[in-house]
């Protein structure tokens, strides 16, 4: 809304995350009444000619290559994270503490313990009216979003599985550079992290349910590769000195939830041919559902109430005016993309700010991730056995 009050942003970070969350920030005041209007007022970067380079490209009115000084600003309403793991608490809890609302990526940080401090600062900054928010953005892809709207509604009736998979290939070269996502001092884990994050949240927002217990291995399929010279998106280009991979490549695992209800997971960076292949499937009494991120606008949907010989899996196009968030974008069967659930995330961010309420998911939400990450980690190391996630 033109009379809004205005909400200036301020981005930490760039590159391929920083456009996704320039691109949601820029179109979520435009297509959705909201009560504030977020500005996209500052974005840092450690090298002042490509921040200023994406800056001009986005839209960000101001550089700067320190975050630390940003924060300081009493002029800065909200910090958006997308570097690295390995700043995200130092600098969440830094922007909490100086009245900030944050917005963090997934996974929350590299470490239980991190995650666990900045819940506590998150905690700590609601009780005086400032929110945050971690970034699983795949929540609000309309189709998923309906998933969880169906089972929360009954129509699968009492679950009885799940199945979840993230898969992507852009690691099978192994002339890959190793870029900061091959290191575990930035990125905390691999597949693991970068990807089975996303499948672990959104099993569990669709389901409602939570993993409390899981039995996993990982793997380093490839354990040296060609270190990074340049980079450009995921990545770049590699010299002729190899360096040491220290994440994993692939993480296999099953988990229990709350419920007693099992699930299984897979998470690689090596299935060849898959590109960004993020899959729940729920399985229940009276039917099930599957969500495909790569056939984003579709939900199949199996009615096992419907009379024999009329039964079967039926794809539902998700672009209906009654769908989650579709009534603010085009005609029906008009499809969205990858970058609309980034709208969605700056509409939903800002919506819980002006209404004083609690986002989701919170830092709590993404600490609970870090336990299920952690505990397949331990799992692994310790023969796959069954590991609590709780504390």
């Amino acid at each position: 809304m033109a009379d809004a009050p205005r909400l200036k942003v301020a981005m930490i970070g760039h590159g391929f995350m920083g456009h996704a969350h320039s691109q949601g920030w820029r179109v979520a005041p435009r297509f959705f009444d909201l009560a504030a209007n977020p500005t996209m007022d500052v974005v840092v970067g450690r090298n002042a000619e490509t921040v200023a380079a994406d800056a001009a490209r986005w839209g960000w009115a101001e550089t700067t290559t320190d975050w630390r000084e940003v924060i300081a600003r009493d002029d800065i309403d909200i910090v958006d994270i997308v570097t690295p793991g390995d700043s995200h608490a130092e600098i969440a809890i830094a922007a909490l503490e100086a009245g900030k609302h944050v917005l963090c990526e997934k996974p929350l940080a590299n470490t239980v313990s991190e995650a666990e401090a900045m819940t506590d600062a998150a905690a700590k900054a609601a009780a005086r009216g400032v929110y945050a928010m971690t970034g699983f953005t795949y929540r609000r892809v309309p189709a998923a979003t309906f998933a969880r709207d169906l089972v929360a509604a009954g129509k699968l009736g009492e679950i009885y599985q799940v199945r979840a998979s993230y898969l992507q290939d852009w690691l099978t070269d192994p002339e890959v550079p190793l870029a900061w996502r091959l290191q575990k001092e930035l990125a905390g884990s691999g597949a693991l992290g970068d990807i089975g994050a996303h499948a672990i949240d959104l099993s569990q927002f669709i389901t409602g349910l939570t993993l409390t217990s899981v039995s996993g291995i990982i793997e380093t399929i490839i354990k040296e590769r060609p270190i990074l010279e340049s980079s450009s998106g995921l990545g770049g280009t590699g010299g002729a000195e190899k360096g040491v991979v220290t994440v994993d490549d692939v993480a296999l695992f099953t988990g229990r939830y709350d419920s007693g209800v099992l699930g299984i997971f897979e998470a690689t960076r090596f299935a060849t041919g898959r590109k960004n292949a993020l899959r729940v499937e729920v399985s229940g009494s009276k039917g099930a559902l599957a969500f495909d991120l790569e056939d984003m606008n579709t939900l199949s949907y199996y009615d096992g109430t419907a009379p024999a010989g009329e039964q079967g899996f039926t794809k539902i196009l998700v672009t209906e005016p009654q769908h989650p968030y579709i009534a603010n974008w085009w005609p029906a069967g008009h499809i969205l993309g990858y970058e609309h659930a980034f709208s969605h995330q700056a509409k939903d961010f800002i919506d819980a700010i002006t209404s004083g309420t609690q986002p989701t998911p919170s830092f709590e939400d993404g600490l609970q991730v870090q336990r299920v990450l952690a505990a397949i980690e331990a799992s692994s190391s310790n023969g796959s056995a069954w590991t609590s996630t709780t504390k």
